[in-house]
């Protein structure tokens, strides 16, 4: 005796092989048993065996006509079996009340299931709903099919060239678009982007990062609204102190200027002077809202979208010969042994005399130049005790690091000659040694600022944010700490307050710490354990290592750029570790497949094959090993 039953929705038919009041066993042609429930038996039958059963009911119900079954049937529930009599007009054999349950339960839209063999025929608006809804289903998809076949063809749709933008970023899943786009992605074996760049969505490689970029962080477009600014600071105390700043060409946010007056043959004071764009960027004021959201102003090569507003930057930055708020730093200090003897914060107007730019300077300023006093040195009088004190603060920092810092590698920028977003503009890599003088006189001070700062705000038990690095590990953090890679006792940012949010953020709490001392942390803006403070060090670190990595993505793109408009084909580059090679004309690090094993620094010569400006990689091989 054989049995068809029904198993997690679907048909079997087997042996029984035993049987109880409530269950069976149940043996498959292969003889495996199983135990089910005499409850989900349908029917039994002698004949025919199980498997030419469903062979034979299962072809017996493609031949059934659901239109016509569903006129035949009771208008009320009915079983299966019982139905298949009066349809077939006899007695039905096994195989027909098979075929019949199969066809009645392949079609719900005609025949709602009731239970156990058991339908009920649909009304008939019921069913044609149902009808106009597995039509409507079917041209859907009909129509995502089509547009599939279209871009495995090469074809871009117009229905998903006009949703391309989103595709990447922000895709609407529910959509045919991106069913059919999906769909393409996963038959071709490629990437969402490969796809789209292939199928002409985005003009070229650089178009199809920037909108990934852009439409992610910045939906809303870079630019801001124009804003109104009050005037703050004319009631603040003139100095008249010689002060410049050192930038970049291309800087427009300066930060910081160093003035220098001496006192006596070996002592000095020093002034450390900053932007103050705090007076005007309040805690939870609307320009604090702005420079939040940003956290940073992002670089990347010939492109700067700032944190701030450009009236804000333009009332607070450091230009020559305008008078403008400045949070001062006023250290005197021994020339010869570099010791700090007294330090005084100040809020204050300066005018500084002139922006002088690393291009205009690096090859004059040398140390050379420095450490000779008869040598012509542009700025000498300025220049000279603040290097003689910089030397001296760096081999004190030297001392607690235990070691030498390494600043000898060769850094570049990229200078466009053209739009930043046409990757026909001409890229030239201008290259700049980390160790250049003016680079670690200016570095130094700002440690020294940093530093100091971030012990005033310790000092008082006002809480700021900190970067710290112990044990290797480098992490922010609102108590004070040490940053031994820096050979500091603490270090908090605080002198980029026109770029950097944690600066700003710092900026608040030092000018409370120098204005009411001891009684600060009653009155500063963030005061001990404010869990914002710690929101903001997570939503900063997450948005500066976005910066950061799409800046990177940007420079290697206009490196290989640079490398083909230069007509580049072969390289010289040295083993940083295993396949990896780092370029001497370009700061491009690749893996070189099939490198054999090479010692670290070893110089090697590649022959560049090809170039691929989406994944921003070189596919390169061995020339030769030219050198240890």
């Amino acid at each position: 005796m054989y049995v068809l039953y029904e198993e997690s929705g679907n048909f079997k038919a087997q042996k029984i092989f035993s049987q109880s009041d409530s269950t069976m066993q149940v043996e498959s042609e292969s003889g495996k048993r199983s135990k089910i429930k005499n409850a989900a038996v349908l029917f039994n039958f002698e004949q025919p065996v199980p498997a030419e059963l469903m062979t034979q009911a299962e072809a017996l119900a493609q031949t059934l006509e659901i239109d016509f079954l569903w006129e035949c049937a009771p208008q009320e529930e009915f079983e299966a079996t019982a139905f298949a009599e009066d349809y077939f007009g006899h007695v039905p054999s096994a195989v027909e009340k098979a075929a019949l349950i199969f066809a009645l339960n392949s079609a719900p839209a005609y025949f709602h299931r009731r239970g156990k063999g058991c339908y009920r025929p649909a009304p008939p608006d019921i069913l044609a709903a149902a009808l106009a809804a597995i039509e409507k289903k079917q041209k859907q998809a009909a129509q995502q099919q089509e547009w599939t076949d279209q871009m495995m063809a090469g074809v871009l749709p117009e229905p998903i060239a006009e949703v391309a933008s989103s595709l990447l970023t922000r895709p609407d899943k529910n959509t045919l678009q991106w069913k059919a786009f999906e769909a393409a992605v996963n038959q071709t074996g490629t990437s969402p982007e490969k796809l789209l760049l292939s199928l002409g969505a985005w003009p070229h490689a650089l178009a199809l990062r920037q909108h990934q970029f852009l439409s992610t962080h910045f939906p809303q477009g870079t630019e801001f609204a124009p804003v109104t600014l009050e005037e703050v600071g004319s009631d603040l105390p003139v100095t008249d102190v010689i002060a410049y700043s050192v930038d970049d060409s291309s800087t427009i946010e300066v930060d910081d200027a160093l003035s220098v007056s001496t006192i006596d043959e070996n002592t000095v004071r020093v002034g450390i002077h900053i932007a103050v764009p705090g007076l005007a960027v309040c805690r939870d004021n609307e320009f604090d809202k702005l420079a939040r959201r940003r956290m940073s102003t992002v670089y990347i090569p010939g492109l700067k979208i700032p944190m701030l507003p450009r009236e804000l930057i333009s009332a607070f930055s450091l230009d020559e010969g305008q008078q403008r708020p400045a949070l001062s730093l006023y250290v005197t200090a021994n020339l010869s042994t570099g010791e700090v003897l007294s330090s005084e914060t100040r809020l204050e107007r300066i005018t500084v005399k002139e922006n002088l730019r690393h291009n205009t300077l690096d090859a004059q300023v040398t140390e050379e130049a420095l450490n000779d006093p008869d040598a012509a040195l542009p700025y000498g009088e300025w220049l000279r005790p603040l290097w003689r004190l910089a030397i001296q603060l760096a081999a004190q920092r030297e001392q607690v690091r235990g070691k030498p810092e390494n600043n000898n590698r060769v850094e570049y920028s990229f200078v466009l000659d053209g739009p930043h977003d046409n990757p026909d503009s001409r890229v030239q890599l201008v290259p700049r040694r980390r160790n250049a003088p003016l680079d670690r006189l200016v570095a130094e001070y700002m440690i020294l600022a940093n530093n100091t700062w971030g012990g005033l705000l310790a000092q008082h038990g006002v809480p700021g944010i900190y970067r710290s690095q112990q044990a290797g590990r480098v992490r922010m953090s609102t108590h004070a700490l040490p940053h031994e890679a820096i050979g500091v006792p603490q270090y908090a940012w605080s002198t980029s307050p026109l770029r950097r949010y944690v600066d700003l953020v710092n900026q608040w709490q030092i000018l409370a710490a120098a204005e009411h001392g001891v009684s600060a942390r009653l009155v500063a803006p963030f005061k001990p354990k404010d869990a914002d403070l710690y929101a903001i060090i997570g939503a900063f670190e997450s948005q500066y290592t976005a910066w950061s990595d799409y800046q990177s993505a940007m420079e290697r793109y206009w490196c290989l750029r640079w490398l083909q408009q230069q007509g580049i084909t072969t390289v010289q580059g040295s083993i940083i570790r295993d396949d990896l090679v780092r370029l001497d004309c370009a700061p491009f690090v690749t893996r070189v497949a099939a490198l054999p094993e090479l010692e670290r620094g070893q110089v090697v010569s590649l022959d560049i094959m090809g170039f691929d400006e989406l994944g921003l990689e070189i596919d390169c091989r061995l020339r030769e090993v030219v050198e240890a």
